[in-house]
């Protein structure tokens, strides 16, 4: 099951840095996936383009937040979801139910990724920008048992 966290206005970096930290405490949450405007080059000085650091990981921030999308297990854990986001979005949000983050591999990816398509991790498909270079596709943030 897919969701989609509207917030009401774009995200800094700190602030998304602390939603994710926060959503990722939560169990039965599998991938979340962030949408937005690009933004500049590091060399550009743009403040929100800076690393932030998710489970002890760094991830450069690419992207101003518009959008959160998350796999999560089951409709229970949205009411704690609805939690952190009260906590972390006092100017307001919106959760949408739906389908947001493919599941199956498409033609696209065959054309992209062409032989090594069979090499794609499972739990990449439908998170990556399909333009983007290799290295500024996704990362992925283990999770600890």
């Amino acid at each position: 099951m897919d969701i989609e966290i509207f917030p009401h206005r774009y995200l800094s970096a700190d602030t998304t840095e602390k939603l994710l930290r926060d959503l990722e405490e939560i169990e039965g949450v599998k991938r979340m996936v962030l949408q937005g405007q690009r933004l500049p080059p590091a060399e550009s000085g743009h403040p929100d383009r800076r690393i932030i650091t998710i489970k002890g990981e760094e991830i450069d921030l690419q992207v101003k937040t518009g959008r959160v999308l998350m796999e999560i297990e089951s409709e229970e854990i949205i009411s704690s979801i609805k939690h952190v986001c009260k906590d972390n979005l006092p100017f307001g949000f919106n959760i949408h139910v739906g389908t947001f983050i493919r599941k199956q591999k498409t033609v696209t990816d065959k054309l992209k990724y062409g032989e090594n398509l069979d090499e794609l991790p499972e739990n990449m498909i439908g998170l990556t920008d399909q333009n983007a270079l290799l290295k500024e596709r996704a990362t992925i943030i283990k999770r600890k048992n």
